[in-house]
C-alpha cells in the first residue's frame, strides 16, 4: 500500500545556484512520477516559491551567474498538474506581505492552527 507523503519545506532557495530547481520539488516530481503519494506544504521563507511570476533570471551570487534561473513557480505548478497538493501556511503568506491572489491557482493555504489536522493526513512526515 502507498503512503501518504507530506514534504515539508521551510527553506528557500536551497542549491539556487547549482541546480535550475529546489531539491524537494524534484524529488516529489520524481517520486510521484514512479506512483508515489507526495504532497508538499511550503512554510516560512518557502512560501515564495509558490508566488506566480518570479523571474530569477539576472540572479548572481558571488560575482557569479545562474544561467539557468529557477522557475519555482512552474515547478509548482506542474506538480499541481500531476495531483500533488500544495500548502502554504496563510500566516506565512501574509507575514510576508503577500496575498492569495499572488498565489499559483490551485495551492492551498492552510492556517498555522490546522498544521496538526494536515500532517495526522499523512503516513509520514518529511521535513527539509
Amino acid at each position: 500500500m502507498t503512503k501518504k507523503i507530506l514534504q515539508v519545506v521551510t527553506a528557500a532557495h536551497r542549491c539556487t545556484l547549482e541546480e535550475q530547481d529546489d531539491p524537494v520539488l524534484w524529488i516529489t516530481a520524481v517520486m510521484r512520477g514512479a506512483g508515489g503519494d507526495h504532497h508538499v506544504l511550503l512554510r516560512d521563507n518557502a512560501v515564495g516559491y509558490a508566488v506566480r511570476g518570479q523571474d530569477a533570471s539576472g540572479l548572481v551570487i558571488g560575482g557569479r551567474p545562474q544561467t539557468q534561473p529557477p522557475r519555482l513557480d512552474d515547478d509548482v505548478a506542474r506538480l499541481l498538474s500531476r495531483g500533488a497538493q500544495i500548502f502554504v501556511v496563510e500566516e506565512d503568506v501574509a507575514e510576508r506581505g503577500l496575498q492569495r491572489t499572488d498565489l499559483v491557482p490551485g495551492v492551498t493555504p492552510v492556517a498555522r492552527a490546522a498544521l496538526a489536522d494536515l500532517y495526522g493526513g499523512h503516513d509520514q512526515i518529511w521535513s527539509w
